[in-house]
């Protein structure tokens, strides 16, 4: 994933403008690009409820959550992603957890995430600031990458422990973290992170007691 300036703008899924089209009780916060290299594409976020998931199409980066999705101690946190649309750039796209402060400057959580062409990464943000936790350094046998229409389909899993975090990309584990450093805080909002010019389906997202 390309490091970007953000301009950060907050929105609330409770506009009015989104309020027809926009799971009930959810609201996003919205990362525009300010890289003049890798600029945002015209046009609005969607984020709609479509079969048994959801459907995000993102010409800008966003994180999309339910305030009353929250999760302590020991839990499962699941979702089965599926890419509708790669987009041109290496983009990332999947879970968030941890999280805190998402309306304001004090925004905290912690992101587990894929991209097309397989590779997958572990991050923590607090405020504007981000840092690396793990990465698979490139293409994983375990991420299945977009087929030449720019399709694929992964589960992405987190096993919250008492002393450990496992990250699962379909039924497999692809780290273990301590709860230490950059992972030490797993209460909080639970959520989804699509990054800009990305178009995802997300079915069987759900959280579960440990």
């Amino acid at each position: 994933m390309k490091r970007y300036g953000f301009a950060v703008v907050l929105v609330l899924v409770a506009a009015a403008s989104l309020l027809a089209q926009s799971p009930a009780g959810w609201k996003m916060r919205v990362d525009r690009s300010m890289n003049a290299s890798d600029p945002d594409p015209a046009g609005s976020i969607k984020f709609v409820t479509m079969g048994s998931g959801f459907h995000a199409t993102n010409p800008q980066a966003a994180v999309y959550w339910n305030p009353s999705n929250t999760a302590n101690g020991n839990y499962s946190l699941k979702g089965t992603f599926n890419l509708v649309n790669a987009g041109p750039h290496e983009e990332y796209y999947g879970l968030v957890f941890g999280g805190s402060g998402l309306e304001g400057a004090s925004q905290a959580y912690i992101y587990f995430m894929v991209e097309h062409g397989g590779s997958w990464l572990i991050k923590s943000r607090n405020g504007s600031s981000t840092a690396g936790i793990a990465s698979s350094g490139g293409p994983s046998d375990v991420v299945k990458k977009a087929d030449a229409g720019g399709t694929s389909t992964n589960a992405l899993e987190v096993h919250v422990m008492a002393d450990k975090i496992e990250f699962l990309v379909n039924g497999k584990v692809v780290n273990t973290t301590p709860k230490t450093a950059q992972t030490p805080k797993t209460d909080g909002i639970y959520g989804i992170r699509v990054n800009h010019m990305l178009e995802v389906q997300i079915d069987d997202f759900k959280m579960t007691k440990m």
